[in-house]
């Protein structure tokens, strides 16, 4: 079974509660994603890279994205079809980037995929660098439910090298570490790095079944604001 369905099954029961929140500070926006919306862009992604990029399973997937609930749909895509998320995007499959920048990454992996990190979704607006693809605007177009192929089996590579069946007991060592539990409200401000932010940031609340409340962009004074507005438990700075 794949990462992605080991951290989104448990949840299914409860499709229509919330399960990340992503505040971006510096643009005033706040983004809400209940467990199906978060299932549905996670099955476009895979759909997409599946379908549309012929990625198989192993195939090496770079993701230079920053912490957004974009990115979250990205990685857990990427995982469902059972690809290898990797750090730098030469000899990659496909490379998600995000728009600054863009033009210039362009060629280093077989297929560029700009993430428009928008709030509302949206794509690129005819502003995809020449030789990439927009992922926002594309993906959305994929099928809402994924299978793959064939089960994704527990050593397959999944993060930096490490294995599902290892990304998963970390991911849930590190939930413990920091103190998660399945009724927590997480507030973070942490990057997605790869592997330690995702590990701390994305994968551990997910892992227990705790509600993730991602800042971008952090303003200090703001912080006071979604602390109460949110009722967090666990801060994650």
């Amino acid at each position: 079974m794949s990462l992605t369905e080991h951290l989104l099954r448990p949840l299914l029961s409860s499709s229509a509660r919330p399960v990340v929140t992503h505040y971006d500070d510096a643009l005033g926006s706040r983004i809400e994603l209940s467990v199906a919306t978060l299932v549905n862009w996670a099955a476009k992604t895979a759909n997409w890279l599946v379908e549309e990029l012929d990625v198989e399973e192993g195939d090496a997937v770079a993701v230079d994205l920053p912490a957004h609930w974009q990115t979250a749909g990205v990685l857990l895509g990427t995982w469902w079809c059972g690809a290898h998320v990797v750090a730098g995007a030469a000899g990659a499959r496909v490379a998600f980037v995000g728009p600054d920048g863009a033009a210039d990454q362009v060629g280093e992996a077989e297929t560029t995929a700009v993430v428009a990190l928008d709030p509302l979704g949206r794509g690129l607006g005819g502003a995809t660098p020449s030789g990439a693809l927009d992922y926002l605007s594309e993906a959305r177009l994929s099928g809402d439910d994924f299978s793959p192929l064939l089960p994704i089996a527990g050593d397959t590579p999944a993060l930096l090298g490490s294995t599902v069946d290892e990304v998963l007991a970390q991911a849930r060592a590190r939930a413990g570490e920091l103190g998660i539990g399945g009724g927590d409200r997480v507030l973070s401000t942490r990057e997605w790095t790869l592997a330690d932010g995702v590990l701390d940031a994305l994968l551990a609340p997910l892992s227990v079944g705790a509600h993730l409340v991602q800042v971008t962009g952090s303003v200090p004074d703001k912080l006071a604001a979604h602390r109460e507005a949110e009722r967090t438990t666990v801060e994650l700075t």
